[in-house]
């Protein structure tokens, strides 16, 4: 699979498809199309090179911001960050009759793998008969013998499955990969669709696309028909935030509206599964899992499995849970069963594959075998298990002598281990590269899923890669590689989807559960953002930022001494020695220091990841945006860069503020904001606002908390101690005071679940209303340090109490320690 030269129109008027046709060589899926889609090619081309203004750099620059917003991004394996998603602004385009043969084969194909799936693990016919060798079922590690007998609801062992399909060229589709474990790139075809029509307007509906949102409502009830209830509660089962498709997983959970669940959100009692929220536990009716089987149960399959939950087998064979796809279907997924899919299409359908895959030949036969050493050159050769045999990188052809030796070696020493393949050339497709059109080879990934009847469904587009090397055995993208969007175009538009009918669902004013560890994260989220401002507020009292007309305090100052002290209470910075400017920058960006304003926006951001499906996307953007550049040695610049911060995080208040439904999930968001806003509170004004503070610790302390205008509303006279006090520490319409967080935690607290039968208050209630009254029961005048530091004691207290009993007690990280 060979690049081919670069493409850019240079003529003056000339557009990109004739330059693209002109300069193209060899199969290509745009010079090979009939008259009719040829023109939809054209007119697309046209209408993007208009867009771009003739650049196809501009084109694609916009395309990757559409993408960036709505929060794309992927991992390769080993990556601890998140790359951007490398979207193509050049759509893969097929016509209705051609796709119409795709889809068919895929149904039967899907058909076909559910049959042999379930006679593999019931009746066995297959191999008694001789029709398919035992060991390919028993070499697989994706065979799992405890599910022989475990029949799924309603018999369905695959709800969802997706081929990898590459063009040759003579232009026949061919299947190269099935893959029923997990479905990686469904999420990614419907944002790459999202992304591309938000940076093309109406051009898609023009040209007759067929949309998908029809296939996603089909997988929707197709699981949900499965389920032992009629109003199921349906989980997407994740390995977690560092899994390389996780912003896809949490895009389908929320675009489905499934529950987002990883194992430890998970529980089985008495046979049935649960998910544990804040309301306590409550049944869950089916799974969606995005984890191989071996990691599911580490009762039943693999011990070492620490993302699963134990006991699930039991809850699936004797509790009727759904799961999709059920344990053990992945033993289809051998590359070694391709040599014997198109027979057992014969025997089992009684019909040739309309989709033929590859040619295969597995190496445990020995007729196939002497075939494969003869055609050693001209074939890959892979393992049979879709692993590697005797640790030999398994490419082809096989071109160095010591590498062809070893691998013959190796095959004759365990031939039932490898499968030759034939060489499938790929055509190309026109794809932006460097800032030129440029062929790509290609192959497509499709999606099948059952519907509410029972029946395939084939998603009218899909995922398509474009190879930025030679090999396209990834199981997702790899390095340099690029995805496009995949559109069907029909001749005539398509007619707008019907409502329900019959099946409008109930009413509901309700926000749905919230899982234990998600409340966990919310609270968590909030308090990190909350300290990350106070943070900044310090860096910007230091360098001079109050709003009063002079300047801040002088750097021999008590006062600065204590703001000082104050970042190094909260690691925010290591050497309260420096200077000013490298005490700020390090405050503001050390990312060494557990309290920097740059570790805990890297936290806020870490923990925003875990929420992608109960965050907005602009929320998500704002929280992953670098820090404004600053110089420690230009004064100017740290306020500059510290108050944009602060900007920002008063954008991410408003997100939540405006964008959150007042569910329990905002509740719990708003209590972690105000639980580290009424702690920070107090000890400022315990800092700042002693029995012997000055003028400037109270000017300070009204900045540090954002009080200074409301303070010369109220009084005409320079701080006191006493009016300040009571205006942070017991004004009860003060947003930044320490009543007014009191007084919104007991109204959160008060409105969240309670577990008990008898109508009592819990512990967090007492708490959140004793903190509340502590302090409506003081005045200014009277108020003393012995006080403030009761009322954060009692905060501290009810943040501990609030985490009993509403979060998972486990993977508490140490970072959490230091906001306590």
């Amino acid at each position: 699979m060979m690049q081919q030269d670069a493409i850019a129109p240079t003529q003056p008027g000339q557009g990109w498809a004739e330059a693209y046709l002109g300069q193209s060589a060899g199969s290509d899926i745009f010079a090979d199309a009939a008259p009719d889609m040829a023109g939809q090619w054209r007119t697309m081309l046209d209408r993007l090179a208009a867009q771009g203004k003739g650049d196809p750099a501009r084109l694609a620059d916009h395309l990757a911001r559409q993408a960036k917003d709505l929060g794309l991004a992927f991992r390769l394996t080993g990556d601890e960050q998140e790359r951007d998603w490398p979207l193509g602004p050049v759509p893969l385009l097929i016509g209705a009759s051609e796709w119409t043969h795709i889809e068919q084969g895929l149904m039967q194909r899907a058909q076909l793998l559910e049959r042999v799936i379930a006679d593999i693990y019931s009746t066995q016919s297959l191999v008694r008969d001789g029709k398919l060798p035992a060991s390919i079922v028993t070499g697989s590690p994706h065979y799992w013998r405890m599910m022989t007998g475990a029949a799924p609801p309603r018999g369905h062992h695959l709800h969802f499955y997706a081929a990898d399909i590459g063009r040759d060229p003579a232009g026949a589709w061919r299947v190269l990969a099935d893959r029923v474990r997990t479905p990686v790139g469904v999420g990614y075809a419907l944002e790459n669709r999202l992304a591309l029509s938000r940076a093309t307007g109406d051009l898609l509906a023009t040209m007759n696309t067929r949309r998908l949102a029809p296939f996603f409502a089909d997988l929707r009830r197709g699981l949900a028909a499965d389920c032992a209830r009629a109003d199921p509660r349906i989980g997407l089962l994740t390995p977690g935030r560092f899994n390389q498709s996780y912003a896809e997983q949490a895009h389908l959970a929320r675009y489905l509206g499934l529950l987002l669940v990883e194992g430890d959100d998970l529980i089985v009692s008495d046979g049935r599964l649960f998910v544990r929220t804040i309301q306590g536990l409550k049944r869950m009716d089916g799974l969606w899992r995005w984890m191989d089987s071996r990691f599911l149960d580490p009762l039943t399959f693999d011990s070492r499995s620490r993302i699963g939950v134990p006991d699930l087998y039991d809850a699936a064979t004797r509790g009727g849970l759904m799961i999709a796809n059920w344990p053990g279907a992945g033993v289809i997924e051998s590359p070694a069963f391709a040599a014997f899919l198109p027979q057992l299409a014969r025997t089992v359908l009684g019909a040739d594959l309309i989709l033929p895959n590859i040619a295969t030949w597995w190496c445990g036969q020995p007729r196939e075998h002497a075939h494969v050493r003869e055609r050693l050159d001209q074939l890959v050769i892979a393992p049979a298990f879709g692993q590697e045999a005797a640790g030999l990188p398994l490419v082809a052809p096989v071109v160095q002598p010591d590498q062809r030796a070893m691998l013959l070696e190796a095959m004759d020493r365990r031939p039932m281990d490898y499968v030759g393949q034939e060489m499938v050339k790929l055509s190309t497709t026109p794809a932006v590269v460097d800032g030129r059109l440029t062929p790509l080879p290609f192959t497509l990934r499709i999606f099948v899923a059952r519907d509410g009847a029972g029946q395939w469904r084939v998603m009218p587009g899909g995922f398509a890669r474009l190879a930025g090397h030679g090999d396209m055995r990834a199981v997702l993208m790899g390095q340099g590689d690029m995805s496009a969007d995949l559109c069907v175009i029909d001749s005539k538009p398509a007619p707008p989807d019907s409502l329900p009918g019959d099946q409008v669902p109930a009413i509901r004013r309700i926000g749905g559960m919230l899982p234990a560890k998600a409340a966990d994260n919310l609270y968590w989220l909030g308090r990190y953002i909350e300290r990350a401002e106070t943070t900044l507020r310090v860096i910007r009292a230091i360098v001079g930022g109050s709003i009063e007309a002079d300047l801040g305090p002088s750097s021999a100052s008590a006062t600065m001494t204590r703001l000082v002290d104050q970042l190094m209470l909260w690691n925010s910075v290591a050497d309260g020695s420096a200077n000013v400017g490298a005490l700020c920058a390090a405050a503001l960006g050390d990312a060494q220091q557990p309290g920097s304003v740059r570790t805990l926006m890297t936290t806020v951001a870490a923990i925003g990841e875990g929420l992608r499906d109960r965050l907005a996307s602009d929320f998500w953007r704002l929280a992953r945006l670098p820090l404004p550049m600053f110089d420690g040695e230009v004064t100017e610049t740290l306020l500059d860069a510290s108050s944009r911060m602060i900007e920002r995080i008063s954008a991410l208040a408003g997100l939540a503020a405006e964008n959150m439904g007042r569910s329990d999930g905002w509740r719990f968001h708003d209590m972690g904001r105000r639980v580290e806003r009424a702690i920070n509170g107090c000890r400022l004004v315990a800092l700042f606002g002693s029995d012997r503070a000055g003028a400037d610790d109270l000017t300070v302390l009204l900045d540090l908390m954002d009080s200074q205008i409301s303070y010369r509303t109220r009084y005409l006279a320079g701080p006191a101690l006493a009016p300040v006090r009571d205006l942070l520490m017991l004004e009860p319409h003060n947003p930044r005071g320490v009543a007014y967080q009191a007084m919104r935690l007991a109204e959160h607290v008060a409105a969240l679940p309670n577990l008990r039968a008898d109508g009592m208050p819990e512990e967090q209630q007492r708490l959140a209303d004793d903190v509340a009254g502590r302090l409506s029961s003081l005045t200014g005048d009277i108020l003393t340090v012995m006080d403030i530091a009761d009322v954060e004691s009692r905060l501290l207290r009810l943040s501990d109490a609030i985490g009993q009993r509403y979060f998972l007690q486990v993977h508490k990280t140490p970072d959490m320690d230091l906001l306590a």
